[in-house]
């Protein structure tokens, strides 16, 4: 960083009558008493050269005429504007004491400070060196012409500190890109020029240690003076109103905030830390505090800040821009946590907008829209399990989840409220992590999170990002991993947020075919731009460096990663090889993943990716069929499983046996990736029903449905997610405003127990799951899976077997007919001397007929199956049973 450089002035091409007042002038002796305020302005010095060479008593260049050190009396030679006269009668503003009025600005401090003392100079010492605020005053006259070639202010002059026409214009039409070099205080010759920006204020004085000059009103809110002193001091602006006088801190006195690697790297789309260079942070910067902000508005004519701090007029708060990176930075002293914030961007047109900041790291409630600058206080308490949770890959490890609407959960709890139930019940349950529906600050919650307007702050629904830390960090320590739903595929178009931030498409692509997502009525991102790209690379280490989360599932990938995703034919153009393929979305994924993965240990990205898109999990640098590398995803969604599988179960089970395929194809493709198998709340929501209803027969049959269905997910190859309100049967849909209907578990509910047998269910499953490496440790390994029994159409029924890394089996067995099947035979390995019954959903504690096996069941020597031995069961009607070696 270097310091700011003095204001260079007006273009020395232009007219006096532009710029005077950005030139230098000299202060002039009055030749008589009632004409000492009168200025005079400067005729164009080319046709005055010679003139000027032969005396100095004829020369009409006032810059070097009127010098203090002459007592030549010259000749009036320019008109006076109407903006001359204002300025020679106002040479000193007086200062009051005046309350500030609403309308007024509110300065940056809210509490005045005590006025400091003017000292009076002794009548012997004119030249001291702080002399009373009147000699400054007569001192600092306006500039009345523009310094000719070849000429140079000499040591001796005294340099008018008013702002100039073109900088004053810029300033109040919100255009002005590096207000810092004229606002705030810089050396000039004769001392030092201090400029204030302040609509509404009455007048403005500045405080330097024992100091105190009133500045010169220069109209339309400008004031402008000269202090005596050699260098620029620290100093405090007292700012009266009508009715009040404020002490602040000059915000245009600061250097930037913002370093030179902070903006290369911004320049490059490499900054991992976005967050911590953009957005709003409270700080102390040159020992003052106060809050820097900082946004990315490369077409922007100019930005200031908004808040309630200035009631929402961000006129005497332009932001500068930091050289060609489109940041434009501004410290603001004197504001603190919890101030709402938006920026007034002036757009290419000349129009403005009011904006959110895009990283902005908290917001008001919905509908409300502002920013509100936030500082996190959280401690967190969960360090054993951040250690613990890299030991092993989410895909060698047990993996259940917990699918979570926060705000339906228990509606109206807030994030601490819920961090009081939900690590409560999901450890009882013992899922191993929980799946949070976005949280990310969205303005229509009948989106559920998926349409994000605040990619950085969670939502201020349920609480404060530090409540929500506060949740995240108890099911930590309730051994409890968090996932979260993140939306990096589209946003949507409020005109206070994303959509043409700075007057044209920037987030978005600026082709409208490529930009506009035609499912939603949301913008696609544009990906190929690097800045776009690191927007969303940090936002996904955001959430977990900041907030710990354990991991994300990546939204919509299938509609990212093709460029005819529900678009027909001339709506959409071929990539550069005539490919389908988005391939900015593809490096976005692969830079994404590869990011995540390196930086935080332990972390696990999924994507909902519902084609058979090559390598989702494959890692980035291994290329396939296709040419391209892995996305590098940990896991992926088996949308195909869902489906298909839901298609069988929807079926009565006399025509089950015509659809025996469904059940078995998943086993086809099921080690092209690494896979969760999701039962999600899009499978239970806008009329396809809760999952018990998917079911057919009567109410019994139903629940048998059900829980024979869960016992087969579970012992399945891949992860398991159920989404809230399955776990015990809930029989209506999902709905946002109600959630979970928890009164069916009300013990004075007739039914309560059929549903508390579903609940106690999913229990013992994810006990036995935990329990039994087999059904986990080999998920992505074919040694780990082995049909016994696939082809059994006639029968509805499925057998096969799983295996840990050391071998050891455990036989699942599932019967989706209504029939009890006796003694029906299993061919199985002859190495297990007997097995015992380690799940059974038809058990009486389920709601099922109680169809057991409570003795341990020997292999007979009969091969069966292709296997040297076979046992003989009764397989229970609707049900699935796991069997463990003995």
């Amino acid at each position: 960083m270097t310091d700011r450089p003095p204001s260079s002035g007006s273009d020395p091409k232009q007219t006096a009558g532009a710029a005077g007042a950005e030139q230098p002038a000299v202060a002039k002796k009055a030749t008589t008493k009632k004409a000492a305020a009168k200025k005079t302005t400067a005729k164009k010095a080319t046709a005055k050269k010679a003139v000027a060479k032969k005396t100095a008593a004829k020369k009409t260049d006032a810059a070097t005429a009127m010098t203090t050190a002459k007592k030549t009396a010259v000749k009036k030679t320019a008109v006076k504007t109407a903006a001359q006269k204002t300025a020679a009668k106002k040479t000193a503003v007086k200062k009051t004491t005046a309350k500030k009025t609403a309308a007024g600005e509110a300065t940056a401090t809210k509490a005045p400070a005590k006025k400091a003392a003017t000292k009076k100079a002794p009548a012997k010492k004119a030249a001291a060196k702080r002399p009373p605020a009147e000699a400054v005053a007569s001192a600092a006259v306006p500039s009345v012409g523009t310094e000719t070639a070849g000429q140079a202010a000499s040591a001796d002059m005294v340099v008018s500190p008013a702002i100039g026409v073109l900088d004053r214009e810029r300033l109040l039409s919100g255009t002005h890109h590096d207000p810092h070099s004229v606002l705030g205080a810089h050396p000039v010759p004769g001392g030092v020029a201090v400029r204030a920006f302040r609509p509404y204020a009455l007048g403005v004085a500045v405080i330097a240690g024992d100091l105190q000059v009133e500045l010169r009103h220069d109209g339309e809110g400008f004031f402008s003076g000269l202090l005596p002193l050699p260098d620029v001091p620290e100093y405090r602006l007292e700012v009266a109103y009508a009715g009040t006088v404020q002490h602040t801190e000059d915000a245009y006195r600061f250097l930037p905030t913002l370093g030179e690697l902070d903006l290369h790297l911004i320049g490059e789309g490499r900054h991992e830390q976005l967050w911590q260079a953009l957005g709003a942070h409270p700080t102390t910067h040159q020992g003052v505090a106060g809050t820097r902000f900082a946004v990315w508005a490369p077409n922007a004519r100019g930005v200031r800040v908004a808040g309630d701090f200035n009631f929402w007029d961000g006129t005497a708060f332009p932001m500068r821009s930091l050289g060609s990176t489109g940041v434009w930075e501004l410290f603001v002293p004197g504001i603190g946590e919890g101030e709402l914030y938006k920026f007034e961007i002036t757009r290419p047109d000349g129009s403005t907008t009011l904006r959110a900041d895009p990283l902005a790291r908290r917001t008001e409630v919905p509908p409300a829209t502002s920013s509100v600058v936030h500082a996190s206080h959280h401690e967190w308490g969960d360090g054993e399990w951040i250690l613990r949770r890299a030991q092993r890959p989410a895909h060698e490890a047990p993996f259940s989840v917990y699918e979570v609407h926060l705000p339906s959960w228990r509606p109206g709890l807030t994030y601490r409220e819920l961090a009081e139930q939900l690590p409560a019940y999901v450890k009882d349950l013992g899922f191993t992590h929980v799946e949070l529906m976005p949280v990310a600050e969205h303005p229509f919650g009948g989106s559920w999170g998926y349409q994000v307007t605040g990619f950085y702050a969670p939502t201020a629904r349920l609480g404060t990002p530090d409540d929500f830390k506060y949740l995240v960090d108890r099911l930590h320590q309730a051994g409890i991993g968090v996932l979260m739903d993140w939306v990096p595929a589209h946003f949507p178009r409020d005109e206070w947020a994303l959509a043409e931030f700075d007057g044209r498409p920037l987030y978005e692509h600026s082709d409208p075919l490529r930009a506009a997502h035609p499912d939603w009525g949301t913008l696609e991102f544009d990906f190929g731009r690097r800045e776009v790209r690191n927007f969303l690379v940090a936002n996904a280490l955001y959430w977990c460096e900041e907030f710990h989360i354990d991991g994300l599932r990546v939204d919509a990938v299938a509609s990212m990663l093709y460029l005819d995703y529900s678009r027909e034919p001339g709506q959409w153009t071929p990539n550069q090889y005539g490919g389908r393929e988005n391939l900015d979305a593809v490096a976005f994924l692969q830079e994404m993943n590869a990011t995540v993965y390196r930086r935080v240990p332990g972390v696990v990205t999924v994507a909902e990716e519902s084609t058979a898109w090559d390598g989702v999990t494959r890692a980035t640098h291994h290329r396939g069929p296709s040419g391209f590398g892995g996305l590098g995803f940990g896991l992926k969604w088996n949308m195909g499983w869902m489906h298909d599988s839901l298609q069988y179960m929807s079926h009565e089970p006399i025509h089950r046996k015509y659809h025996h395929d469904e059940m078995t194809f998943s086993m086809v493709y099921a080690y092209s990736e690494n896979y969760v198998l999701p039962i999600s709340h899009d499978e239970v929501v806008h009329g396809k029903g809760s999952l018990v209803s998917k079911m057919p027969g009567d109410w019994w049959q139903q629940r048998a449905n059900l829980r024979a269905y869960l016992g087969f997910m579970w012992s399945h190859p891949g992860k398991q997610l159920l989404f809230m309100g399955q776990e015990f049967a809930q029989g209506s849909e999902w709905s946002e405003e109600r959630g979970p209907d928890w009164w069916l578990l009300d013990p004075s509910y007739g039914a309560a127990a059929d549903h508390r047998g579903v609940l106690d269910l999913v229990r013992d499953l994810n006990a036995a799951y935990r329990a039994t490496p087999a059904l986990w440790a080999r998920d992505v390994h074919p040694d780990g899976f082995q049909w016994i029994v696939g082809d059994a159409a006639d029968d509805n029924v499925f057998a096969f077997l799983r295996h840990d890394a050391e071998g050891a089996p455990l036989l699942a067995v599932s019967n989706f007919s209504p029939a009890v099947r006796h003694d029906y035979r299993l061919g199985v390995p002859d190495d297990v001397p007997a097995w015992l019954e380690l799940v059974n959903t038809d058990a009486a504690r389920y709601g099922g007929g109680d169809v057991v096996h409570p003795d341990p069941i020997k292999p007979e020597p009969q091969g069966w199956h292709g296997r040297p031995a076979s046992i003989r069961l009764t397989l229970p009607p609707l049900a699935t049973v796991w069997l463990r070696p003995a």
